[in-house]
């Protein structure tokens, strides 16, 4: 029933197409945003507060109020990490740290700034909660055979073809895996039967020392420029932040070594980090994504690597997967 409704929809943006054909005139067709707007409802996907992390900085030089949101990863992604960054948030071990790093075109950090970290100049580390997990690096990756389910195999290949009636497929290009993919509203690789997580703009990884460690997952990162996909499979990827990145990627660069504030007046305090079920005051956000196996999805993907509404002139004919953002929206709670 939700393929036939989400063909409708299509049928519904194409509708001009043949008038503006026959009489000569260029064709218009829609923006990914506009395959994006007229998406079903049943094609969204809620994104369960639980696997919400809301981090709340201090207020700006104005007293405006700065919350960032990310969204954990699915299993059977990063688990180990992400079962260290639910007992970290429980026990409100960020409550008091500070945004530490901002490195041009690179990573925003943040934790505790005397935590394994000597470019801070900080020594005095904050005591870790009892219970963390020590996470292997073969966890950077997972088996595509062993541990996807047949739904979630599936739905990796579904992800690049295309119902446009004017172009079949398109390539998602990358010169990283032999293969990208989505599942459950994740960019993935894949290559020799694993698969893992991307670091697109926005994605949120663990800071770590040198191999064989592999972070505890109390120092965070974001991805604020050029996805830095040297980084797969070297770094754990958790999530991505699906709203408030700009409270991070506006930062003041830090000018210490690897982008490290050497004025420890220029870090911003962190005021408190909460998993989205865990906020008692009815502020908790409600999220949803487009669901990545949808018809419509594939829409929007063919309309991001084929740009053909006005201002464009060529289509690329492929995108980067990082070109093509899952889309996100906020939802007000019934």
């Amino acid at each position: 029933m939700r393929k036939i409704r989400a063909i409708v929809s299509l049928f519904a943006l194409l509708s001009t197409i043949p008038a503006i054909a026959q009489t000569g005139a260029t064709p218009e067709y829609p923006s990914p945003n506009a395959i994006v707007d007229a998406a079903p409802a049943s094609d969204w996907v809620k994104i369960a507060p639980s696997d919400l992390l809301v981090m709340d900085l201090a207020p700006d030089a104005k007293g405006e109020a700065r919350r960032v949101v990310i969204q954990l990863m699915p299993e059977p992604f990063s688990q180990g990490w992400i079962r260290n960054i639910r007992k970290l948030t429980a026990a409100k071990f960020w409550d008091g740290t500070s945004i530490n790093r901002v490195q041009d075109n690179y990573v925003v950090q943040w934790g505790d700034a005397g935590y394994d970290n000597p470019e801070s100049g900080e020594t005095e580390q904050k005591v870790l909660p009892e219970g963390l997990e020590t996470v292997p690096e073969s966890e950077y990756q997972v088996d595509f055979d062993a541990q996807l389910s047949s739904e979630q195999r599936k739905s990796f290949g579904r992800a690049v073809a295309s119902f446009w009636p004017w172009h079949t497929t398109f390539p998602l290009q990358d010169g990283y895996s032999k293969e990208t993919g989505f599942i459950k509203g994740w960019a993935l690789a894949f290559r020799d039967r694993k698969t893992w997580p991307i670091h697109c703009y926005g994605a949120v990884g663990v800071g770590r020392n040198y191999s064989p460690d592999t972070g505890s997952g109390a120092e965070l990162y974001t991805v604020i420029g050029h996805a830095p996909r040297h980084l797969d499979r070297n770094i754990a990827v958790v999530g991505r932040i699906i709203e408030g990145i700009e409270h991070l990627s506006s930062l003041p660069r830090g000018k210490g070594q690897l982008g490290f504030y050497a004025d420890a007046s220029k870090r911003v305090p962190i005021t408190s980090i909460r998993l989205g079920d865990a906020l008692g005051d009815g502020s908790a956000p409600a999220f949803e994504y487009l669901d990545t196996n949808s018809d419509v999805f594939a829409q929007y993907a063919d309309a991001r690597a084929n740009r053909r509404d006005p201002f464009f002139i060529k289509p690329a004919g492929g995108a980067d997967i990082c070109n093509i953002p899952v889309p996100v929206r906020r939802v007000s709670e019934k």
